[in-house]
């Protein structure tokens, strides 16, 4: 097996840049982007064999850290600091974002690092407080400072904000998705927790369950997951037998038994734990990765035995190709930022495609993350099914997904 991890190059004549957070896409009826201006040749895609390369004659890139917009004088200033590199505009500055900025952040530097022609480029980190209000500013000076693509900003808010204000002149990946905005080089991926509620179905309907007991637990992203799962659940032939809001054992009494029934624990982890163990051993259970706090807490997953879930080659396949080339956090983070440190990685491979124009080459992209393929703009993850037996996650068989049928922005 070969992976296939393309490589920014730069020449100074010629400084252009082709370029998601799902956050959460190859395709029958996808648009083709639109061809970036002729660039100078670029070096052909370098097979990565299954076994990592080292390669210790490359020194690391610099990483550069910029501060907050608040901090910059007039952009005009600034021009002495133009220089080509890759931008990523994270809120490393925001108390609600910063761990998860962190994550992204070490993991999309890790992935700059492990290519042979790293060193040949910088990447620059721009720091926001609030990204809605901080991201036209940073942008802008990214672009002024010699930016050649960007990466960011990493929520829904600073997405948007950025669609609205921001005049998009290089390949750009925002790493949450935004409805309905269709501007040229802007692109989106990142881990939607709905795509997996979707897959869930579709793992259900591939082991011929028709009809499906959805239990939630109150919580905005439980009703999110819900209502992604009943949607495609529906769209599939199933039924739904009834949604239930867990308050106590006496609410999963009246489950249905009967073959063909399955259930939907729209749950995170800790609720799962608690719900678990009142509901029939008989039936069969689908989730998505909140529910799955990793390997390691092994007497916590007991809890959890026999339920089908989905999640990524980060967490699932220490064997996986892309999962071997690229370097770990450490210490380990915990399993949810771990995830985010994946998005990081392959957001920086995810650039470098959109940079190279080479979609057609290195899509789908046998990712960290999933598999990863481009639909109208939007990139789609296929995650890897599995279940929890013995405390331990084991792989299921892989089966075809359905990709998503997503309109034209």
């Amino acid at each position: 097996m070969h992976l296939s991890i393309p490589n920014f190059s730069f020449r100074p004549s010629n400084a252009g840049l082709l370029l998601a957070a799902a956050l959460y896409v190859s395709i029958a009826g996808c648009a083709s982007p639109t061809p970036p201006a002729p660039r100078p040749a670029l070096p052909p895609p370098i097979e990565t064999p299954a076994q990592p390369t080292i390669v210790p004659s490359v020194p690391a890139p610099p990483i550069t850290v910029v501060p907050p917009a608040s901090t910059f004088p007039p952009l005009i200033e600034r021009s002495e600091l133009a220089e080509p590199h890759v931008a990523l505009l994270l809120p490393l500055q925001s108390a609600a974002f910063k761990r998860a900025a962190e994550a992204v952040r070490d993991g999309f530097v890790a992935a700059s690092e492990s290519q042979p022609f790293g060193a040949q480029i910088k990447v620059r980190v721009y720091a926001s407080f609030d990204e809605s209000k901080d991201v036209a500013t940073l942008y802008q000076a990214a672009i002024s400072n010699g930016a050649i693509a960007v990466a960011g900003p990493l929520t829904r808010d600073g997405v948007a904000a950025m669609a609205a204000q921001v005049n998009i002149s290089v390949p750009t990946l925002a790493l949450r998705v935004v409805e309905g905005v269709n501007l040229d080089k802007l692109y989106f991926y990142s881990l939607a927790a709905e795509s997996e509620a979707r897959q869930a179905a579709q793992l259900a309907a591939a082991d011929k369950l028709k009809t499906a007991t959805v239990i939630t637990t109150g919580s905005a992203l439980s009703t999110r997951l819900a209502q992604a799962f009943t949607s495609e659940w529906t769209a599939l032939g199933g039924t739904i037998a009834r949604e239930i809001l867990f308050d106590d054992a006496a609410s999963l009494k009246l489950l249905p038994l009967e073959p063909g029934n399955m259930v939907f624990l729209a749950a995170e982890f800790d609720k799962a734990r608690t719900i678990r163990p009142y509901i029939n051993a008989a039936l069969p259970i689908y989730a998505t990765s909140q529910l799955f706090n990793g390997s390691a807490n092994t007497l916590a997953n007991y809890d959890l035995d026999n339920i089908r879930f989905v999640d990524m080659p980060w967490l699932l396949q220490p064997d996986h190709p892309a999962v071997m080339a690229y370097p770990h956090a450490s210490p380990p983070l915990a399993p949810d930022m771990e995830r985010l440190y994946a998005l990081g990685i392959d957001s920086y491979r995810l650039l470098q495609i959109l940079y190279n124009n080479s979609y057609h080459i290195n899509l789908p992209l046998d990712g960290v993350t999933g598999q990863i393929d481009l639909i109208n703009k939007q990139f789609y993850r296929e995650a890897v099914p599995a279940q929890i037996k013995q405390g331990h996650s084991q792989l299921l068989p892989k089966i075809k997904w359905q990709r998503p049928v997503l309109a034209q922005p």
